[in-house]
Formats: structure tokens, sequence, C-alpha cells
């Protein structure tokens, strides 16, 4: 059966795995995957990913939570962007979540990064997710 929205399965299943309090969650791959957690492991939201192959041509991530004192260190991670309705912001018009406590990733021409890294590039694109 395929998904509709691989990257939301993906962050619901990071979301389920630190609520039940898991060392790690496994996910499929994809490029896209690779880069939103490239994105979370260089804002230290994750302690990293493995990639392991399974049956046939298919690969997973192993994605190692982290925690602090007991607590996720991802209090919130959702989806903005849906594939039924596309969020797309310009870079002055790209909100602050909290206050700048948390943060956006966003897809833009050069790649996924995040939206500090976008604000110093001077690049708008796809709001895909938000974090705190």
């Amino acid at each position: 059966m395929t998904m509709s929205d691989p990257l939301g399965d993906m962050l619901t299943r990071i979301r389920n795995g630190q609520r039940a309090k898991k060392g790690s969650v496994l996910s499929p791959a994809s490029k896209l995957r690779r880069s939103v957690l490239d994105v979370l492991i260089k804002e230290g939201y994750i302690r990293g990913y493995t990639t392991t192959e399974s049956e046939g041509n298919k690969s997973d991530f192993t994605i190692e939570l982290k925690y602090h004192d007991g607590q996720p260190v991802i209090r919130e991670i959702s989806r903005v962007s849906r594939p039924g309705c596309r969020v797309y912001s310009k870079i002055k018009d790209l909100p602050y979540n909290y206050d700048g406590l948390g943060m956006s990733i966003l897809s833009t021409p050069r790649g996924v990064m995040s939206d500090a890294e976008a604000r110093t590039e001077n690049l708008g694109g796809e709001i895909l997710c938000k974090v705190f």
C-alpha cells in the first residue's frame, strides 16, 4: 500500500516513539526523509540515524531519539505543508516558532534547511514542518 504523505509518517513515528520513551524508531528511507533527518541532527533534536537494508531493494532508517533528563528533546513536531495543501513562504513572511525557540524546516531551491539557515541565505520555500 502506498503512503500519501511519507514525511508526515516519519514525523508521526518520531512523535510516537518519544511518547513511548523508545530509544530508536524505524522508518522507510527516502531522499527527502534523509534531508530532514540531517537538519534535525544538525540542530540537535535527534542523536543520529543509520541506514539498514531490508528485504528486496528497500532500505530503512533507524532513527536514534534524544532525551534530556528523561524528557524528550522534541516537545512538538508537526507537519505544516501537506500533499493536499502546500504552504509556501517568502523569507520576509516566514514566521518564528515560539519566539525563535523552535524552528521550521524548509524545502528551498538550494535544498532542505532550517529556517535560520534560510534567513541567512535569504531564501524562501515550502515549509515542510515545525519543531519545538
